[in-house]
């Protein structure tokens, strides 16, 4: 009966995912690598809106 239920469980969130991707299929644009999301002299992650801790030095 577990296993029954599991498994109903996990096919019904396989439909709304699939649901979802049909109805809203460009909602998450932030998933791929971003412009701004690394630094362009040193190349590490910048967290934030601030500028990184380089400050042009490489």
């Amino acid at each position: 009966m577990l296993v029954k239920t599991i498994l109903i469980f996990l096919l019904a969130m396989a439909l709304v995912g699939m649901v979802g991707k049909l109805l809203f299929p460009n909602s998450l644009p932030g998933l791929g690598r971003r412009k701004g999301a690394f630094c362009p002299d040193c190349g590490r992650p910048r967290i934030g809106r601030g500028t990184c801790d380089c400050r042009g030095r490489k």
